[in-house]
């Protein structure tokens, strides 16, 4: 991984403007790399690379099956390489070294196999409906993609990109997150590794508006690949409406996690806990409000504060720590003001509430934070924090918990516990989200699709149906009279 560099038509190179950025280590708020600062004339030279690699050179056009058997490699190849890619993870994320390496990488690996097999399975249909004429579909490759990716899960919301769209054929300029960029510059290696062609493959680093925004601009790209705030999601929509680019946009969530009396209880707790303070609540689909039945609440919130009382905070890097510092200092402040806003509202908080004390006097730490007593009405509960704080809401019926879970602008995820097979599906169909869980929570699969509801976007990823993102179908009629 060449320091300060870009990686563009199968090749490192400085950016135009020479100057380069550190990223920080949140877990001791000092430099851990040095990279380069792209602008738009970087992006000009990768989409031209990308667009080139398109219209005129191999990738598309070899056999599916040789396309397949390199993001086969390349999934091979990461983890091979697990161990470095798990380790740059966190150094960037401040998530723990368990849930790289245990976790997320070996995911994204997962996911490279899993499109590889698809490679040779994208196909159209042939539609005998007249006598005088031979018709059909193809499915082709959308041509050069502009993925624009988020800090939280660089790699693992990288590789739900990247994946199918290499196996369908198409070519990728990827624009990682301006704090979290070391692993997608240490796949540009692992691209070059496995073979694939100049210019199928490009990375360029940089601030978000001017690196992102010249992709969307670009009339060359044709189509953005978007995970990340819905507020960018918007800018991104109004900025592509003038060249007309497909999108796919994952964006935000305030995901109800709804217990009914009837759950199971250790289970319901154990669930809450990951889906709030998994990556530091740094998850777009984060179970952030906790909807309790009435007659369960307090027992149920007794266990939960106990739970939370063992989590330990601290390095990342420490076997030990089940929870690391948020990414960056900004967000610290901004997750710190959260807390102070569901004080001020009258919420109360029944754990954590400030910073970590680590011992170290370093390091954007935040305690894991429950707040209780909190209503739909308040600003905790109705925008997307983005950090490790629980609002905890009570409900009376299963009527009143589904009406108060769908009472939000985001529509990303959910769960609902109960030992009741009927509440659980009728609350599953009820519930307007890209995915509901049942008696489980965080729970992913290559062969499954994840996208939102309303204003957490639309397309969806993984399964087959994210191949749709990175396909088009072309009608042929033949003529035969």
């Amino acid at each position: 991984m060449n320091s300060g560099q870009l990686f563009i038509a199968g090749g490192w190179r400085a950016p135009a403007s020479g100057s380069t950025y550190d990223t920080i280590n949140p877990a001791t708020d000092e430099p851990s790399a040095q990279v380069g600062r792209g602008d738009e004339r970087d992006v000009d030279l990768a989409v031209a690379a990308a667009r080139k690699a398109f219209d005129s050179g191999p990738w598309p056009r070899m056999s599916a099956a040789e396309r397949g058997r390199i993001v086969w490699q390349l999934g091979d190849l990461i983890m091979k390489n697990l161990d470095e890619m798990a380790k740059l993870e966190s150094l960037n994320t401040g998530k723990t070294l368990f849930d790289s390496g245990k976790v997320e990488i070996p995911f994204a690996a997962e996911v490279f196999r899993y499109y590889a097999g698809w490679a040779t399975k994208i196909h159209g249909e042939t539609l005998g409906l007249r006598d005088n004429a031979f018709t059909f579909t193809l499915r082709q490759p959308v041509g050069v993609v502009g993925a624009i990716v988020p800090w939280n899960f660089p790699f693992l919301l990288s590789s739900w990109k990247i994946a199918p769209a290499l196996a369908a054929g198409n070519t990728i300029v990827i624009k990682p997150a301006s704090q979290t960029p070391l692993t997608a510059l240490r796949f540009a290696e692992i691209c070059q590794e496995a073979g694939v062609p100049e210019g199928v493959f490009n990375v360029v680093t940089g601030p978000g508006g001017k690196v992102g925004m010249a992709l969307v601009r670009d009339p060359r790209v044709d189509k953005i690949a978007f995970t990340g705030s819905t507020e960018v999601g918007k800018q991104i929509m109004r900025e592509a409406a003038g060249t007309l680019k497909r999108l796919s946009l994952e964006l935000g969530g305030k995901s109800p996690n709804i217990v009914f009396a009837d759950a199971d209880m250790d289970a319901a707790v154990r669930g809450a806990l990951t889906g709030i303070f998994y990556n530091k609540g740094e998850v777009c689909a984060a179970g952030s409000r906790l909807f309790l039945e009435d007659s369960i609440h307090d027992q149920f919130m007794t266990k939960l504060t106990d739970r939370v009382k063992s989590l330990k905070v601290g390095d990342p890097m420490d076997k030990a720590t089940r929870m690391g510092p948020v990414v960056s200092k900004g967000q610290m402040e901004t997750v710190l003001s959260y807390i102070e806003s569901g004080k001020q509202e009258g919420a109360r908080v029944v754990a954590g509430g400030g910073r970590a004390d680590v011992g170290t006097g370093k390091g954007y730490f935040i305690q894991p934070t429950i707040f209780d007593g909190v209503t739909n009405e308040m600003k905790i509960a109705r925008e997307e924090i983005f950090g490790p704080v629980l609002s905890v809401i009570p409900f009376r019926s299963v009527e009143d918990g589904i009406a108060q879970g769908n009472h939000t602008a985001y529509g990303l995820a959910a769960a609902v516990w109960t030992r009741d097979v009927s509440k659980a599906l009728k609350a599953a169909k009820a519930i307007r989200a890209g995915t509901v869980w049942v008696n489980a929570y965080n729970l992913f699969d290559a062969a499954l699709p994840f996208g939102g509801f309303k204003e957490s976007g639309f397309g969806r990823e993984m399964g087959s149906v994210g191949l749709d993102n990175y396909t088009e179908v072309k009608t042929v009629w033949v003529d035969l009279s």
